[in-house]
């Protein structure tokens, strides 16, 4: 079959059959093509904007195994800088990309596409484009364009193959051209300088010229002020000594455009990104190339990168041991590790441990404490900047969110096999094939629907089912996954146009893609994972034009896995409500909204007055998708010293819940004592024991036993991680030490190196670790096989210890972190008055009487990074007030309460308290003389439905709650002393 030659006209009348630019047919050949098929392109400019329109199809070209070659040119200095760095991506994947160079040349005026399909001694399948247009966003849209297609499916003997042939085998000398050379960034770097010295360039500045195509020489982006506030924070930290930090922001702040940003403030001259999909990595790229044009960016295959100083990696290639040790330790100034959260696996870890750059930054979008407790520890603890969902919405950097939950009532889930925290994968499949389930979901989507709709599937087969029902009914949809037969860049594309109403996908959208246009999410799968959620729902959130809110319709089933979506949402984006609320506030807007049939469902299944710590545990590990690590369970508030009654250990208990593997179940058989007492329990007056143990494991001393010196300087590098504790716990003397000096080494030996090995005396069985020929070596001995287990678990518990240990210095901390600071580009806090209680003393230990007649007002920072507002939303000085803390009952848990610590507490009274049950309330009631007194305590609800007051700290038994008791405020947290 052979089409006859078809002129596209585009720029011409707006009548569809007189005006079709070059753009649609172009991205449709690109999609057609697969495996061993092959694409050639020869234009004589390439600009960035007509570029951003075909990069995503030609990457996924790329995946699909098809060769792509790509012939460009400087002819007149039209071609785009960044755009030739970002032809280096495509090159970097495989392409084939050249450059005519037009100096002493006849002129390069080519515009061709060539797309062959197959070609076989029998059979060619083609097609061509010729014409006029070459890669601008003009010239494939709106520009006046002419350009001739011709298409070919026969036996290859036809003129129309024939001169198809005769283009690619143009194509294929050109390519062998002595004029055309392969791309590289030194010629990109030399063209640089030709181009910003070329007088066309200069007379496009002037004239305004091709404005639609985003000159590469306009102005440098400037960072929004969410983002200008996380670069003053970064600043900051850096300043105080810290040389890791974490960045949490919503879907749609920035985030990478902010590491950009940081990397130029920085000034980094060796740069690495990491991430876990290779979509984030080249959008990542292409971030950083339109920040910086002279950048030289590279992505790591496994090869050294020899051309790029900002360098690209999966974590899944370059956290191999074999990778790692072709960079030396100091090898980058700057390294950021997108999707944070990921980063608790081991390939992360052991990509942390092996580098020290200047700073390491983790971004993540992880809305709170408990999720972010493990990657917290990843980045010594350091939360430099925090801006979520709430304030997002609030401040119109997102859209506002409408949340339809729905009941899900064809399916029941308690008769669904649940494995290892979710779903039998199978079982779910065969029960969502079910047509009425799928009409259900349909009614749903016509009664809630707006424009563009992105639906959540559970497999490939629900996807094509979901697509099939809502195509029977007269609805535009596509299913959208891998090697699907719609590719997603064509899918994202119609669904912009009004093409499609909605694509059904499957774990392709979750995270790393920007979908502005998406104003409805169609939820048709459980979703165990908190953080998977909330990605999903970001997937809506952003900002475009006409789009006023978004619109989340989800069926929700009976389980756990469906129920907790909305508490969640009201948990990252409500407030307390005041003023005679009793549920959270959110954002204008935002309405959740749920199908009465739910209600009896959560309250059914949420938790009662179970006082069991397995019971929290099972809770969390439901609420996270996954088993909680220890540190997270701290987070969480779980009392731990009830932990260790109940269950001898965490690990135990872990284990006795069927959460851990059979190769940790044999390290905890043989080792259990070790990793109870050596690390969960053992006596912390200082850092250090854990800090040298955090060294032994970032130099891989369970396997190769590191000399002492080597283990103190580790240590020093560790310590000086975390500023505030060597402030905190090291002598001045030892401050000023060098890391590789003797008189450290001789410290650190009579310190942790002492307490942890007893000396020289083997005979100390109390000891767990002992020093061999000037090695720092374990006592017990391990199976090879076993020490990559024992790491893991070692650092999980590490972790733990030193979470505990901040929390039980937080005010120290804090003026240590305070101490720190010497910089004078640190930002000014923001500061609000509360007013202070001098005389009323909240007991933490037994009731004890106070007076809260007369109050000052004291000054507190509620802006700077890490402040009160980070944690407890905006402060006010008719709800809000301090007040000191007297006793030890409350030092313990999540939130711990030392003798004289400086109380943020909110008013309350029985009409705004709301649920009482497990919060912390500063309760009141009068003595036999009438004086009023004073008590905090956490709220516990027993099975009968009565209440009693919970001490975090073990020492002290709980109380039974009384009529005369009233409770007067919310505890909200312990805050440093104001500076004066």
């Amino acid at each position: 079959m052979v089409s006859a030659p078809q002129l596209l006209a585009g720029g011409g009348p707006k009548d569809p059959g007189f005006n079709q630019p070059l753009l649609g047919p172009l991205l449709a050949a690109i999609n057609a093509t697969g495996e061993d098929s092959h694409i050639g392109i020869a234009v004589s400019f390439i600009r960035q904007s007509g570029l951003a329109l075909l990069q995503d199809a030609l990457f996924e070209a790329l995946t699909r195994g098809v060769q792509l070659g790509i012939i460009t040119s400087d002819y007149l200095d039209v071609t785009e800088p960044v755009a030739l760095r970002q032809l280096m991506l495509l090159a970097e994947r495989g392409a084939h990309v050249g450059i005519y160079e037009s100096a002493g040349n006849p002129g390069f005026h080519l515009k061709s596409y060539l797309f062959i399909r197959q070609r076989t001694d029998d059979r060619l399948k083609a097609q061509g484009f010729v014409g006029s247009s070459n890669i601008s966003r003009a010239a494939l849209t709106d520009s006046l364009e002419w350009n001739w297609r011709l298409q070919v499916d026969d036996d290859g003997t036809s003129p129309a193959a024939a001169s198809l042939l005769a283009l690619q085998a143009q194509m294929e000398q050109l390519a062998q051209d002595a004029r055309v050379v392969p791309l590289s960034h030194g010629w990109i770097d030399d063209y640089l300088l030709r181009y910003r010295q070329s007088p066309l360039t200069h007379l496009r500045l002037i004239t305004g010229d091709n404005a639609t195509d985003d000159e590469t020489l306009r102005e440098t982006p400037l960072p929004n002020a969410v983002q200008q506030y996380a670069l003053a924070a970064l600043q900051a930290s850096r300043s105080q000594g810290y040389k890791r930090g974490l960045v949490v922001m919503a879907t749609g702040l920035g985030k990478t455009w902010l590491a950009a940003f940081d990397a130029r403030q920085l000034k980094a001259k060796t740069l690495l990104f990491v991430a876990h999909r290779d979509e984030i990595i080249r959008q990542a790229q292409d971030t950083f190339i339109r920040m910086q044009p002279q950048a030289h960016t590279g992505l790591y295959t496994g090869q050294q990168q020899d051309q790029a100083d900002w360098l690209f990696a999966s974590v899944q290639t370059l956290g191999r041991a074999e990778h790692l040790r072709r960079f030396a330790p100091e090898h980058f100034d700057y390294i950021i590790v997108d999707e944070f959260h990921h980063a608790t696996a081991p390939t992360y870890r052991r990509l942390l441990d092996h580098f020290r750059p200047r700073f390491l930054l983790g971004l993540t979008a992880t809305p709170d404490r408990t999720d972010q407790a493990d990657i917290l520890a990843l980045c010594d603890d350091n939360l430099v900047f925090e801006r979520g969902l709430r304030d997002a919405i609030i401040d119109r950097h997102l859209v506002p969110f409408v949340y339809q939950g729905v009941y899900d009532e064809y399916i029941n889930y308690s008769e669904l096999p649940w494995r290892n925290g979710r779903f039998d994968p199978e079982a779910l499949d065969t029960a969502f094939a079910s047509q009425k389930r799928a009409r259900n979901a349909l009614d749903q989507w016509q009664k809630f629907s707006q424009n563009r709709t992105l639906a959540f599937c559970i497999s490939t087969r629900h996807a094509d089912f979901m697509a099939g029902v809502f195509r029977d009914a007269g609805i535009r949809a596509a299913a959208v996954y891998a090697d699907s037969a719609m590719p997603r860049n064509q899918a994202l594309t119609e669904l912009a146009d009004g093409k499609l109403q909605v694509i059904f996908s499957v774990d392709l959208f979750n995270e790393g893609t920007d979908l502005p246009a998406i104003d409805t999410l169609l939820m048709l799968r459980p979703t165990e994972s908190r953080i998977v959620f909330l990605q999903q729902l970001g997937r809506g959130l952003r900002l475009h034009p006409g789009k006023r809110r978004l619109m989340v319709v989800d069926l929700v089933g009976n389980h756990k896995a469906c129920l907790f979506k909305p508490e969640l949402l009201q948990e990252v984006t409500g407030i307390e409500g005041g003023s005679g609320q009793t549920t959270p506030t959110l954002p204008e807007g935002c309405f959740i909204n749920l199908d009465p049939k739910l209600i009896p469902l959560l309250e059914q299944l949420r938790y009662g007055g179970k006082v069991r710590v397995v019971d929290d545990y099972r809770r969390l590990k439901e609420q996270l998708g996954h088993r909680p690590s220890a540190a997270q369970v701290f987070q969480a508030g779980l009392d731990l010293g009830k932990l260790r009654k109940q269950h001898g250990s965490w690990f135990e208990l872990a284990n006795g819940e069927g959460d851990l593997s059979a190769e940790a179940g044999k390290v905890l058989a043989r080792l259990r004592d070790f990793l109870l007492t050596g690390i969960e329990t053992t006596r912390l007056t200082k850092s250090f024991k854990i800090i040298l143990l955090q060294a032994l494991l970032e130099l891989d001393g369970l396997r190769q036993p590191p000399s002492l010196a080597a283990l103190a300087e580790q240590s020093r590098y560790v310590l000086e991680r975390h500023p505030d504790l060597l402030q905190l716990d090291l002598p001045a003397k030892q401050q000023a030490m060098m890391a590789d000096s003797t008189a450290w080494l001789r410290y650190w030996q009579s310190n942790p190196i002492k307490f942890s090995t007893g000396g020289n005396q083997d005979s100390q069985a109390d000891y767990w670790f002992k020093i061999k020929d000037d090695h720092f070596c374990p006592r017990f001995e391990l199976p090879m096989d076993e020490l990559d287990t024992l790491h893991v678990m070692m650092q999980e518990l590490v972790d733990l210890r030193l979470a505990e240990y901040r929390f039980r210095h937080a005010s120290k901390l804090a003026k240590a972190k305070q101490q720190t600071n010497g910089s004078t580009d640190t930002p000014v806090a923001e500061v609000i008055e509360l007013p202070c209680f001098p005389d009323l003393k909240i007991a933490c230990g037994h009731f004890k009487s106070g007076n809260s007649d007369h109050a000052k007002l004291m000054p507190v920072p509620v802006h700077q990074s890490g402040s009160l507002s980070a944690h407890y939303g905006r402060l006010d000085p008719a709800r809000h007030f301090l007040a000191r803390a007297s006793g030890h009952s409350m030092n313990g848990g999540k939130q711990p309460v030392q003798d004289g610590d400086l109380l943020l507490l909110e008013w309350i009274s029985p009409e705004t308290a709301g649920a009482i049950s497990n919060q912390t309330l500063a309760i009141e009631r009068q003595d036999e003389s009438g004086d009023n007194q004073y008590l905090l305590r956490v709220v516990k609800k027993n099975p009968d439905g009565s209440y009693r007051l919970h001490a975090t700290n073990p020492d002290y038994e709980d109380l039974a709650v009384t009529f005369e008791m009233k409770p007067f405020a919310r505890f909200r947290g312990v805050i440093a002393e104001p500076t004066q």
